[in-house]
């Protein structure tokens, strides 16, 4: 039978991490592709517990319940978020979600009309970039280095383009792990503020921070609650399965995205929500945090002491601050989606970097998770990847 299908499912693409991962998933590969927790740090215990308390407590936790989600979990949601400084939203901005990832939907859903343009950091989340082409946005990149937009650029696309939103990661980003500075943050908020155009920012790294010295303010912090829609979730701190996301924002945006989420599915898992409630209320999730924290810098650590023992011609990198990523840019000539295919045989696996742009890619880049493998994993992984690296960069002009 020959389907008519509809016409925006030509803006549909599959993901290439997932793609990624199906191989890997084939063999013994070591893979550095996923943005996965370490499953072995998983708070097993506590989440037994707190589905027990659940189901002690009634009844309720199985019922239909309000779109907005479970208000205790939103209430304490809302005291997580002030220890950031985000102190401008009440339990009615606030709305619970499957994961993040159906945030940027649902504010695609509310805010974009085909054509309008949205401007994201270069490089992005690639699974944001498939939802604004999946709703026939035209996706903008600002031209970034490693303190966030440049300033100058940034300027001169929201005049050029006059963009209906603008979609940043600016706390340890997906794909390049990048922490924007504070004047960066300040003059995008200002920026969005002249333009009267809305900012989504995207948090789901910031607590997995490495410099417990150090201070990054969220967008969210900054505005008075009318500017910007903050996004974060459950998924790397507590565990993926229970698809808890939440946004916050202005009401009126809100209130739309709720009645999108009416339309999509009248609202998400609330037995997950009751549990989150009690794991938030009865298991120290902030002490669990810290040791997520020390596993996943010593990690990171034994992977950056790993490539700069290397010693390649033309490799870039900039040692994570925290989240889950290391972003590599290798010498111009070396194309990381050709080499992808002789990696796995080698048996190693990464992310190219090339569908995390939104305009012209770099196609020498490579994005390497580090939270998922074990130590020893890490060390021969790298070993293999490096070792495919350095003869390639001998040999270059086989990608040219």
């Amino acid at each position: 039978m020959k389907y008519a299908f509809a016409k925006r499912i030509r803006h549909l693409q599959s993901s290439a991490i997932r793609d990624i991962l199906k191989v890997v998933g084939r063999g013994d590969i070591i893979s550095f592709a996923g943005g996965l927790p370490d499953d072995e740090l998983f708070p097993i215990e506590g989440i037994e517990e707190s589905f027990a308390k659940v189901f002690e407590s009634g009844k309720k936790s199985l019922q239909y319940t309000e779109t907005e989600g479970y208000l205790p979990l939103r209430e304490v949601i809302l005291e997580r978020m002030s220890r950031k400084g985000i102190t401008s939203y009440s339990a009615e901005n606030v709305m619970l979600t499957t994961g993040s990832q159906q945030v940027i939907d649902l504010f695609s859903r509310v805010m974009l009309n085909p054509g309008d343009v949205i401007l994201t950091e270069d490089p992005t989340y690639l699974a944001a970039l498939q939802v604004f082409k999946s709703y026939e946005a035209k996706v903008v990149a600002v031209a970034s280095d490693d303190n966030g937009m440049l300033p100058d650029d940034l300027e001169r696309k929201m005049k050029q383009y006059k963009p209906k939103a603008i979609y940043v990661v600016p706390t340890f980003s997906n794909p390049a792990g990048r922490v924007w500075s504070l004047e960066r943050r300040q003059q995008l908020l200002s920026q969005a503020e002249k333009g009267n155009v809305i900012i989504l920012e995207d948090d789901p790294y910031g607590d997995i921070q490495f410099r417990q010295d150090e201070t990054y303010t969220p967008l969210a912090a900054l505005d008075d609650g009318t500017q910007v829609l903050y996004t974060s979730t459950f998924s790397k701190t507590a565990v993926p399965a229970l698809r808890t996301g939440w946004v916050a924002g202005p009401f009126q945006v809100i209130r739309m995205m709720a009645q999108a989420k009416q339309a999509n599915d009248l609202h998400s898992n609330s037995l997950s929500q009751h549990a989150l409630y009690q794991l938030c209320m009865h298991f120290d999730l902030d002490a669990h945090i810290q040791q997520l924290i020390r596993v996943y810098e010593s990690r990171m650590n034994m992977m950056v002491n790993c490539i700069e023992q290397a010693n390649i011609d033309g490799l870039r990198f900039v040692k994570p601050k925290g989240g889950m990523f290391l972003w590599l840019e290798l010498a111009p000539e070396i194309n990381t989606t050709a080499l992808l295919p002789e990696a796995v045989e080698a048996g190693v696996a990464y992310v190219p970097g090339e569908p995390f742009y939104a305009d012209v890619a770099q196609k020498n880049t490579m994005r390497l998770n580090y939270t998922h493998a074990t130590p020893e994993k890490i060390e021969h992984g790298m070993g293999l990847l490096l070792d495919l690296l350095k003869e390639k960069s001998k040999n270059p002009h086989i990608f040219s």
